[in-house]
């Protein structure tokens, strides 16, 4: 298909489209060198090769595979132009994100609890990374949300129904991406030592 062609509003689009996806490919590539930097430090000697994962984060890791399900859910509902479910099922959304963020943060709390910070005398080069892998994720948690938001609003405003759903999907493509990232990071941490 030549990208040139069509109306303008396609090409706007395409446009939207392409660039979300550039910026999940650069996303990927920092999480990438962050993985591999723990995979290369883990031949340190004072690496912990024993540390266990918070259960928070297991939690975690439910909540957001069903925040997951829930955006399918709405987008579906979307389509078959039901207002009132699609309202239901983004909201069930943006709490699902706010408590895997609560979780995130228990899962920290416990961490401290075995006697890691973040820096400083009680500190490890491997709690460490797990700190920043997981801030960071965090962080684009939180833009998730807020583009989330964006989407009730919109939403409100009648903005989208079953042909006219770009914002939404996009919002959903960068859900389901977040979604997936933290499966793949809490994987990763899991069975990586």
């Amino acid at each position: 298909m030549d990208l040139t062609q069509g109306t303008t509003e396609e090409k706007n689009k395409r446009a939207k489209k392409m660039m979300l996806w550039f910026a999940i490919i650069s996303l990927i590539m920092s999480f990438a060198a962050w993985t591999s930097a723990f995979i290369v430090s883990s031949s340190r000697p004072d690496w912990l090769k024993d540390f266990q994962l918070p259960n928070a984060f297991i939690i975690s890791t439910v909540i957001i595979i069903l925040s997951s399900l829930s955006f399918i859910l709405a987008k579906r509902s979307l389509k078959t132009n039901n207002g009132k479910a699609t309202t239901l099922w983004l909201f069930i959304t943006l709490v699902l994100g706010i408590i895997f963020i609560y979780n995130q943060f228990v899962g920290f709390k416990q961490i401290i609890d075995l006697g890691y910070n973040f820096t400083g005398p009680t500190s490890n080069v491997t709690m460490s990374y797990i700190y920043l892998i997981a801030m960071v994720h965090i962080l684009h948690v939180v833009v998730g949300l807020i583009c989330l938001l964006v989407v009730i609003y919109n939403h409100f405003k009648q903005k989208y129904n079953s042909v006219n759903m770009l914002g939404f999907e996009l919002a959903a493509t960068f859900w389901h991406f977040i979604d997936i990232l933290w499966i793949y990071l809490f994987l990763f941490l899991y069975f990586v030592r």
